[in-house]
């Protein structure tokens, strides 16, 4: 038999109370605790991706509030193709289907990465509930600036890869000339252009990557700043081989993008190194010889206090089993 509602919202209620950062501060829990809320978390993250897949699917042919449908704005960067260059019926602007289902599969597909997309923010949030309560206050305000910069970089590669998918396709349809008419697929091309937004929005976190390493002190500007030329040069290796066209805009742009982010990201070293600095300097760490022990403060920090238990919330606690 399925557990009663006042078991089931006593149930909900102990796993509250034990990730919250006030009742529990230290983030204390079993490893039992810990594979219910992570349970708990990802059904509630899956149902959110499920929903949002939903919205998607439909948003394919529907306009909502007189916005463009997720059907037109897939094809935006196809129609920008010269219609002397493509394959046109009736002067209107359509994706060629070779298989059957195969409009039925691209419009799930499409659907489920932007109802993915749309919904990140909320199954985001399930997956930091769940690593939030093992993490101290600044590792916690770390992270979240590390995934908000994270989100905001992998959004303004996404929109410079769609930025540039009609620049791109016209300059590979150009090269047969009058010989050859386009007429892609609708697979190849909706795989295309997700591989190229994934591509970009990925390609974006790695100069965040370098600022977090030198947070943490692996690198420095010194060795970032004598490592300049090599890092472009590798960008523009790299932009090369990770684009999946043979299209010089694509590559160029994402180099070029890479390279002034990877500067920015150097100089965002050079101040970090530059606090460090006087930090060690005022705290008279350089002047330390090296059999001589830092000046640490190693009282240990305090915490806030817990929620005093009462009786009965002692009788209340769950008792998790097999059976429920």
């Amino acid at each position: 038999m399925g557990a009663s509602p006042v078991r089931w919202w006593s149930q909900r209620r102990e796993r509250r109370r034990l990730t919250s950062r006030r009742s529990n501060p230290d983030g204390t829990m079993s490893l039992k605790d810990h594979l219910y809320d992570l349970r708990h978390r990802l059904g509630l993250a899956l149902l959110f991706i499920a929903f949002g897949a939903i919205f998607g699917f439909l948003w394919w042919g529907w306009r909502p509030f007189g916005l463009p449908s997720l059907g037109q704005i897939v094809t935006e960067p196809y129609c920008g193709i010269p219609d002397t260059d493509r394959l046109s019926q009736n002067g209107s602007c359509q994706l060629l289907q070779t298989k059957p289902f195969e409009a039925f599969m691209i419009q799930l597909k499409v659907g489920a990465a932007a109802g993915m997309a749309l919904t990140a923010p909320l199954w985001l949030y399930q997956v930091w509930r769940f690593i939030a309560p093992g993490l101290y206050a600044k590792e916690r305000r770390f992270a979240l600036v590390f995934v908000a910069a994270a989100s905001v970089l992998f959004v303004l590669g996404a929109a410079l890869a769609f930025y540039v998918v009609p620049q791109g396709l016209t300059v590979l349809v150009g090269f047969g000339g009058s010989q050859f008419l386009t007429a892609l697929s609708a697979g190849d091309y909706i795989d295309f252009v997700l591989t190229l937004l994934l591509i970009f929005g990925v390609s974006f976190e790695l100069p965040l990557i370098v600022v977090m390493l030198n947070q943490v002190g692996v690198l420095t500007y010194e060795k970032l700043s004598q490592w300049r030329r090599g890092i472009v040069f590798g960008l523009f290796v790299f932009a090369a081989v990770a684009t999946p066209g043979t299209d010089p805009i694509s590559m160029v742009a994402l180099a070029i993008a890479l390279a002034l982010l990877f500067e920015l990201a150097i100089q965002i070293a050079r101040v970090h190194d530059r606090r460090a600095a006087r930090k060690r300097k005022a705290e008279g760490w350089d002047d330390l010889a090296d059999d001589e022990a830092a000046p640490f403060d190693y009282t240990p920090s305090q915490i806030d206090e817990p929620e005093p238990v009462t009786e009965s919330a002692s009788r209340e606690r769950v008792r998790y089993d097999d059976a429920t």
